[in-house]
């Protein structure tokens, strides 16, 4: 029955040009970089304490991952869940140490994520990596800005051990690891030093950068953001200081979606920053009023992110990676969902007539273009999708959350 479904749509679409076989071929081509964070709470495993930078993860479903073994096995249970090969996503403070016993994160070394290499290696994945700037003793009063020196350097260290990290990932997977920078830098109340902080956190990351590294190997991104939780007057690391600097030292920009104001959307910036860049780089969330980690859905902007890419020919020029964390509902479903409304919505792109619809545009034929965009939301993008997840291997319909509530009955209810 869904084999002839999808015969079906896959005629529907050719009557208006669209090869169906192509679009699945391009999309089984993406790789998206799934973050590990969503499986434990943003929680890594120094044993830190408590999240700090403005960051906060609510909920307490049952059943988070407590150690790498869990971690690791709820990502299979994940990917196992979604079509294609993709990328594991890493922050610094997710070291796997021998007898638990971390260093600091100034010291951390190549040998700290070994156990990663060795996770993505034997199952063709790729891997990337986040110095982590937050939820740590010396992060409370600024890292890269901050005004202490000895603190200051503290974190340059971290950044420079980072990029090593990454020259590893890179070396072992034989895939470029992009590497992302954010910190949480800011003031709650209304600054009487604006530019300062901006200054040291430009020396910061010059020198980070200055350490010397295989920019074919490494690509360094960097992330803004509007404010957070304790940072609502000032970020030090605003979208135009992220942009100017990633710019003047070329480096790849990265957008996170939830990280603007609430008016502004990624969409419309991702051609405007692909007429300069060679690449830039996504953290695809879901900003809900102030907050940006939301579960990722098969929503508007999602779709129009996705549309973008696919229309300015750029899906080779765009690094996709998902970004989110939700304490409040199953955590590896919370993966699944993301991931695949990401791949549902490249899918829709690359099922849409952007010529013809640039063509109504150009010769200002506005109603029919809107009449057409309208209509061709009832188009049966579903068995196209069921199709793709076929030929993957991987449950379409929603019969894949019976696999998780298996997983949580025999593996989650199990941690206490």
């Amino acid at each position: 029955m869904a084999q002839q479904r999808y015969e079906i749509a896959k005629e529907r679409y050719a009557a208006f040009g669209i090869d169906t076989e192509a679009a699945i071929r391009k999309l089984s081509e993406v790789s998206i970089s799934m973050h590990c964070w969503q499986g434990d709470d943003v929680h890594g495993f120094e044993n830190s304490g408590s999240l700090t930078g403005g960051i906060q993860t609510t909920g307490n479903y049952p059943g988070v991952a407590r150690n790498p073994d869990e971690l690791l096995a709820d990502l299979d249970k994940a990917f196992s869940l979604i079509p294609g090969k993709h990328r594991v996503n890493v922050h610094a403070c997710y070291g796997i140490y021998e007898n638990g016993q971390s260093v600091d994160r100034d010291r951390i070394k190549p040998e700290h994520f070994r156990r990663w290499v060795d996770y993505a290696k034997k199952r063709g994945l790729g891997l990337d990596f986040n110095p982590t700037f937050f939820s740590h003793p010396l992060s409370e009063n600024g890292t890269l800005t901050n005004p202490n020196e000895e603190i200051r350097a503290f974190w340059i260290r971290h950044g420079i051990a980072c990029i090593r990290i990454s020259e590893y990932f890179a070396e072992q997977t034989g895939t470029p690891c992009l590497m992302n920078i954010w910190i949480p830098d800011g003031f709650k109340d209304v600054p009487a030093d604006r530019l300062g902080p901006r200054e040291r956190y430009m020396d910061s990351l010059d020198q980070i950068l200055g350490c010397g590294y295989d920019k074919t190997k490494v690509l360094v991104t960097l992330e803004s953001k509007v404010f957070g939780i304790g940072l609502e007057s000032y970020t030090a690391g605003s979208g135009e200081f992220a942009l100017c600097y990633a710019m003047t030292r070329g480096i790849v920009p990265l957008m996170d979606n939830g990280h603007y104001h609430p008016t502004e959307v990624v969409s419309d910036k991702i051609p405007a920053l692909l007429c300069f860049a060679p690449k830039i780089a996504l953290h695809v969330t879901r900003g809900v009023r102030w907050d940006s980690d939301h579960v990722v859905r098969y929503d508007d902007e999602t779709q129009e992110m996705m549309k973008e890419i696919v229309r300015c020919d750029a899906l080779d020029r765009v690094i996709l990676a998902t970004d989110y964390f939700d304490a409040s509902i199953n955590r590896i479903a919370a993966w699944v969902i993301g991931m695949r409304s990401v791949q549902k919505a490249l899918l829709n792109a690359l099922l849409l007539p952007n010529k013809d619809w640039k063509a109504l545009q150009d010769s200002a034929q506005y109603t029919e273009l809107m009449m057409r965009q309208e209509e061709w939301k009832t188009m049966p993008l579903g068995d196209v999708w069921e199709e793709f997840c076929r030929r993957n291997e991987v449950i379409a319909s929603t019969e894949w959350f019976e696999e998780i509530k298996k997983y949580e009955k025999d593996v989650l209810s199990n941690r206490k």
